[in-house]
């Protein structure tokens, strides 16, 4: 237990594969259900290729309360499964990996699940599985500690509950957590610096940082998961991602 590696994420749709380097990097993650769900976040959303731009794309929600937790959020009763799949289809049915990545993504978008978080959950999984990630998931509620702590007390009280000997965070969170204060409690802290790796995306100029969906669809599963369990480096103070 002491050599544990935690990482602690919101779910998100689809996201991006320094998603995957995180979950790849840990041993656990802890999957926030009982966080506060916000609009300016990727949650429910993400970026894909539509010709040659990046472009959103959306799980709708029905309407709740400003301050409702991710688990008490809904997938709207109206979310157009199939415009959602035709759009995406269209965008990219000339992708060299294009049978593959669609069956996944449909698989996705068509679970019969209409609370947010386990939605997001099933889809989580499913990537996993896809690409051969066995860290285990757990939901953070289901953590004993006090859920009122905030920001990095939650995260320390998470961690020690957990065994951790290491926290494994994204890149965007350096400015949020002090190196001293998770030493003094004898943890590590590190973050994932993920690789960028240019690949083609028909022919049209690289952009970067899609959705885990652009890369499925040009790269085939063999080069995805040697990307995940190659293309990342765990460091105390990593340089910002461009």
């Amino acid at each position: 237990m002491g050599e544990k590696r935690i990482a602690i994420m919101q779910p998100y749709f689809f996201p991006y594969i320094g998603y995957f380097h995180l979950l790849h990097a840990a041993d656990t993650l802890v999957l926030y259900d009982n966080l506060q769900y916000t609009k300016r976040g990727w949650i429910n959303r993400n970026r894909m290729l539509q010709n040659g731009s990046d472009v959103l794309f959306s799980i709708p929600l029905r309407k709740a309360s400003d301050y409702a937790a991710i688990d008490q959020r809904e997938v709207s009763p109206d979310f157009d499964r199939r415009k959602l799949l035709n759009r995406v289809r269209a965008a990219y049915q000339k992708a060299p990996n294009f049978t593959a990545a669609m069956d996944l993504f449909a698989t996705a978008v068509d679970y019969p699940e209409s609370n947010l978080f386990r939605f997001l959950k099933h889809s989580i999984q499913l990537l996993c599985d896809h690409l051969g990630i066995q860290t285990s998931v757990i939901d953070s509620s289901a953590v004993p500690i006090d859920h009122s702590a905030r920001g990095q007390d939650k995260v320390l009280a998470i961690c020690r509950v957990l065994n951790a000997a290491t926290y494994v965070n994204a890149i965007g969170g350096v400015e949020l957590y002090d190196q001293a204060e998770f030493s003094k409690a004898g943890i590590d802290l590190r973050f994932i610096q993920s690789e960028n790796r240019p690949y083609q995306q028909f022919n049209h100029p690289f952009i970067a940082w899609l959705s885990i969906l652009d890369v499925l669809m040009f790269n085939s599963t063999e080069a995805v998961r040697e990307w995940v369990e190659n293309g990342y480096a765990l460091v105390a103070n990593p340089t910002p991602v461009p």
